[in-house]
């Protein structure tokens, strides 16, 4: 079996864009090139990789097995190139995941900062919650994540990036809102609009609350923190986010920040990776510089 680096690079192309047409403009390819190169990988490989559907073409089974093997591939490939140019040791793509309070509050500035004093560097960026983020790390979806809290999986190297906390917050008209301390009876009475489950945040409040409190009144739950933040403003309700999503707000009076001595909300913002990815000079450029914005916005 003799298959080519150039055909497992068409074969990811047309399963990320689902499309013949769309893979060869990506790399520059003719169609006809393309569909061959495809049909080619499929006789070698003995197995279709895609169910036609129209235009679409969906991943097949055997195609979702070689997915993160020919990722794996193309990454390895990427860094003996890497490897053997030296003087070009900053150039290049970083594919990141991250949740949504680093992408909103902290990944701007590295972006800037990156695309100043390293314009061959380019960062792809996708927006999940930190369950999501881990899983497209490990499927070789991208090649770093940035996750609230901790994720057990041996598979995984984590690196802190900075410390964060959670607060529960209301709406200033709300009766605990005059409360010196809430206490825990108070909590578990209350009314709550939360991060959906596999979020980090939603994590780290589930972990707080563990053996403290019973069941809770959870009202609504949403990917969307700007969405409980309004339901917090506008109703009954509390809530649990971190503190860089609702700082302004109670700076400006909107939200209130209740004092929760009996919880431990601390947690940290971290990078993952795969430990078999090796060596990445890429991307320990990317963390390095992410430490040096952190220190400035902190």
């Amino acid at each position: 079996m003799h298959y080519t680096l150039k055909q497992i690079a068409v074969f990811d192309a047309v399963a990320s864009l689902e499309s013949v047409s769309a893979a060869a403009k990506k790399l520059s390819m003719s169609q006809s090139a393309v569909s061959m190169s495809l049909s080619q990988l499929e006789h070698l490989l003995g197995r279709p990789l895609f169910i036609r559907q129209g235009n679409r073409l969906i991943v097949s089974h055997w195609g979702q097995w070689l997915r993160p093997k020919a990722q794996k591939l193309l990454q390895d490939a990427q860094q003996i190139a890497l490897g053997l140019h030296q003087q070009h040791i900053i150039s290049g793509t970083v594919k990141l995941c991250s949740s949504q309070t680093a992408a909103e509050h902290l990944l701007p500035s590295l972006i800037s900062k990156i695309d100043n004093d390293f314009p061959e560097l380019r960062i792809e960026i996708a927006v999940e919650n930190s369950d999501h983020v881990a899983k497209e790390v490990l499927d070789y979806q991208f090649d770093i994540g940035v996750i609230e809290g901790r994720i057990d999986d041996s598979r995984l190297h984590q690196e802190p990036w900075v410390d964060d906390r959670l607060v529960v917050i209301a709406s200033p008209h709300h009766p605990f809102a005059l409360s010196k301390q809430t206490s825990i009876s108070q909590l578990e009475q209350a009314k709550w609009v939360l991060r959906e489950p596999g979020a980090g945040t939603r994590r780290i409040f589930d972990a707080a609350i563990h053996g403290l409190m019973g069941k809770l009144n959870v009202w609504k739950e949403y990917e969307q923190v700007g969405l409980l933040k309004a339901l917090v403003k506008n109703g009954v309700y509390l809530s649990c986010l971190p503190y860089f999503d609702v700082e302004k707000d109670i700076a400006s009076g909107e939200l209130v920040m209740l004092s929760t001595p009996e919880l431990n909300l601390n947690r940290n913002l971290s990078f993952i990776w795969r430990h078999d990815t090796g060596e990445n000079p890429l991307r320990d450029c990317l963390i390095s510089e992410a430490k040096r914005v952190a220190r400035n916005i902190l």
